[in-house]
């Protein structure tokens, strides 16, 4: 104890804060709950059990790391009852050769959410040579719940190898929907996406809408890394879209327009902390999970106790969120 009062005096002067640094979303209730004790309150989230709401994003595909990183975060996944995205499996649709870095249900167990990732453009190739069968392949392959479709245009746009879109992306899941009877969920990838494109994916027989938004990693930024050929003027483009809580509020508007057939979100783009992803579940009026990439991917590659501390501290951290504090009407 006596140690313990040393750090208090020693420190005491680096802990202040201004009345500027006040986190307004949140009242703070000390008096109401005692300190979490280890339970855990399971959530159904797209047809399965989850026991905390967190959303493992897509992020790897390809990779050398792949292997590595995958198994690392479906372990992580059915040890925290979390739900999982895979990175692009586009290599598996003509070739078995990476089947290994993305073959992990016997980790992620059968519990949680599992869904394999392909973009539009291999959509739009797949529907228009009559090879929808592919997906149902690979998903039986992979023993996967689901799949993600990832909307992209502005990456592909400003990818030195990138796919063009033949057709707008929405008519393109809109055909895939029609061909194909399984669970879907669209993402974009770190832009967000606006009202209309939200309004029009909630009137669609979906699963869920990832919302991939700004603030996050933003792929055409990346891509316009890569490209060494790109135009000064082009960079702009990679400062558009919409964060996070943009869309929440969107979304919580058009529901008083329509009544969705899509009714569960993945809230993700720039959520970095638990406070950030607890604010906007509770906010959005349709049932919401949060969505983190690069902070999985980020424990991930250095290896699995990392990782495993990161997501234990989430987990503590949203328990103490939903204890003590309450959002400010």
């Amino acid at each position: 104890m006596e140690d313990r009062k040393k750090d208090h005096i020693a420190l005491a002067f680096k802990a202040n804060l201004s009345n500027s640094e006040n986190d307004q979303r949140f009242s703070y209730e000390p008096l109401l709950a005692a300190h979490p004790n280890g339970e855990t309150s399971p959530i159904k989230f797209l047809g399965k059990t989850m026991q905390h709401p967190f959303w493992i994003s897509s992020m790897t595909g390809g990779t050398k790391h792949a292997n590595e990183i995958n198994r690392n975060l479906a372990k992580v996944a059915q040890k925290y009852g979390l739900g999982m995205g895979l990175g692009s499996c586009r290599s598996l649709l003509d070739s078995d050769r990476n089947l290994s870095d993305f073959n992990v249900r016997s980790l992620i167990g059968d519990e949680q959410p599992f869904y394999t990732n392909l973009g539009i453009a291999q959509l739009e190739q797949l529907i228009d040579n009559d090879e929808t069968d592919k997906i149902l392949h690979l998903n039986d392959t992979l023993k996967a719940d689901g799949l993600i479709i990832h909307i992209n245009p502005l990456q592909e746009a400003f990818q030195p190898e990138g796919d063009r879109f033949k057709y707008a992306p929405i008519e393109t899941i809109k055909k895939l929907i029609s061909k194909l009877n399984i669970p879907i969920i669209v993402k974009e990838v770190g832009q967000g996406m606006g009202y209309e494109s939200l309004k029009a994916l909630l009137q669609l027989d979906i699963e869920a809408i990832e919302f991939g938004a700004f603030g996050g990693t933003n792929f055409t930024k990346l891509e316009q890394l890569r490209n060494t050929n790109i135009y000064e003027q082009s960079d702009s483009f990679s400062y558009v879209g919409h964060t996070a809580e943009e869309m929440t509020l969107m979304v919580n508007h058009i529901l008083e327009e329509i009544e969705p057939k899509c009714k569960q979100l993945i809230i993700s783009g720039g959520i970095n902390n638990v406070l950030d992803g607890y604010y906007l579940t509770q906010i959005s009026k349709l049932p919401a999970v949060i969505g983190m990439g690069s902070e999985f991917l980020k424990h991930a590659i250095i290896d699995f106790d990392d990782l495993d501390e990161f997501v234990s501290e989430l987990v503590e951290g949203y328990k103490l969120a939903s204890h003590f504090l309450r959002v400010r009407q």
